[in-house]
């Protein structure tokens, strides 16, 4: 594995562990309702999704964390789970800006770091 590959793998899982804790613990909060656009009302409706999908993102950085913990492991285990993390990643921001051309910051947020992971990942293969 290079660095490039362990880096953008890590800063994706580090980055999808904040927004678990983002949308999990502080989605009503003013500063993240600010940077998710949500309003103080909907923020209250929606509580209960943002918190279930935060934990998806959690799952998602604890796969890629597994992944670069088994990099050295016989049988490409480690490249497996960390290409399914951030593979996943990902595609959760390509299905973001496909469904609202609105969120394409969000998208790029959420997604060049995995982006570039899977990358370096596919060329080790």
């Amino acid at each position: 594995m290079t660095i490039f590959t362990v880096g953008f793998a890590l800063l994706a899982a580090l980055l999808h562990v904040y927004i678990w804790v983002l949308e999990s613990f502080r989605w009503t909060e003013p500063s993240t309702r600010k940077t998710f656009g949500v309003s103080e009302a909907d923020a209250e409706t929606t509580r209960p999704l943002a918190y279930n999908q935060g934990f998806y993102n959690l799952f998602l950085a604890i796969i890629t964390f597994v992944g670069l913990a088994l990099l050295k492991s016989e049988h490409g285990v480690g490249s497996a789970l960390a290409l399914a993390g951030t593979g996943s990643m990902l595609a959760a921001a390509v299905v973001l800006v496909t469904h609202d051309r609105s969120m394409m910051r969000a998208a790029l947020t959420q997604g060049t770091l995995p982006a570039l992971a899977v990358l370096f990942l596919l060329l080790e293969l």
